[in-house]
């Protein structure tokens, strides 16, 4: 089972995820974790390949709130075990696009599900709303 990561980072209610140029949805702060590397330093990794260098976190405000399986939106029969980190800061800095990342979008409920990857519509987001962190 591939083991995959995310991290939640909030402003104003909102739910910060992104949309990669290969994917048909859009997806949380994250990505695999690699072999060496334990769920907590790949999410810190990720955050920092996907947000770009003008980015800035504290590395040691990352707190994990939840692990799950869940099935690959992109991959019907890859099953993933996934882990949500949340960050207990602000984002401050610059987000930046990149060869793999197209855009970014602080998303609320207003925005809809079907811009979703399974992960953030099936447990990522009923979290954020059972937990009064996004609209």
């Amino acid at each position: 089972m591939l083991k995959v990561v995310g991290t939640i980072f909030l402003n104003d209610n909102k739910l910060l995820i992104d949309k990669p140029r290969n994917k048909p949805t859009h997806q949380m702060i994250g990505g695999k974790v690699e072999e060496s590397e334990t769920p907590l330093q790949a999410a810190i990794r990720e955050c920092h390949e996907e947000l770009g260098p003008k980015a800035i976190f504290d590395e040691t405000k990352f707190t994990q709130v939840m692990d799950f399986d869940e099935i690959a939106t992109s991959d019907p029969n890859l099953k993933i075990h996934f882990y949500v980190f949340k960050y207990e800061g602000e984002l401050e800095g610059t987000l930046e696009t990149s060869d793999e990342i197209a855009s970014f979008l602080w998303y609320d409920t207003s925005c809809g599900e079907e811009i979703l990857s399974n992960t953030l519509k099936h447990k990522v987001i009923p979290y954020c709303i059972e937990n009064n962190l996004i609209k």
